[in-house]
């Protein structure tokens, strides 16, 4: 009796939560979609982790007084993770019909996804991918190259939680029937 009771309350909680599906221009339809306001009501998720790497670097070479030379280099790396299932939220649209969702507040700290012909339209993650050395993006003030090695960029995409409310209304009644 016990295993019934944890297993139905599993799965009622489980199905609270919805089911993360992908944003893609079938979604927008059916949900009427359309305009900043609506969409800025809308919870996005990526769906791949998506990591980037801003790489500084600072070089110098000195002559000290007695004639002896220096090199000296020192480095500075920043890493930005936006695991899977991360939170974010519209900012704007891009000129070709691209989404700018935001992570967290700053100026400039938007993300770019673009959607994709691959049957069903879902908005990827757009980074400069031909850029040479690795692709790159701009986030903030500063470019980051983007980690191929660690998280799936190339097939990050947005994704909504989706549930499906069925409400059914039943009525009862008892008939008595007929006496002569």
């Amino acid at each position: 009796m016990k295993i019934i009771l944890k297993f139905t309350l599993l799965l009622v909680i489980l199905s609270a939560c919805g089911m993360k599906v992908p944003y893609t221009n079938l979604v927008r339809d059916e949900f009427g979609l359309d305009s900043d306001v609506k969409l800025r009501k809308v919870q996005f998720y990526t769906s791949h982790t998506i990591i980037m790497d801003q790489i500084i670097k600072a070089d110098n070479q000195v002559t000290t007084q007695n004639g002896t030379l220096i090199s000296s280099s020192s480095s500075e790396k920043e890493t930005i993770i936006i695991p899977a299932g991360t939170k974010c939220v519209f900012e704007d649209f891009g000129q070709n019909g691209e989404m700018f969702v935001r992570f967290e507040t700053g100026e400039g700290k938007v993300i770019k996804f673009t959607a994709k012909s691959d049957g069903v339209k879902r908005y990827y993650f757009d980074a400069d991918w031909s850029a040479a050395g690795g692709a790159k993006i701009k986030y903030g003030s500063e470019m980051y190259k983007i980690d191929l090695l660690r998280g799936e960029p190339r097939s990050a995409h947005l994704t909504v939680a989706r549930k499906k409310l069925q409400k059914v209304k039943r009525k009862d009644r008892v008939v008595r029937g007929l006496k002569v």
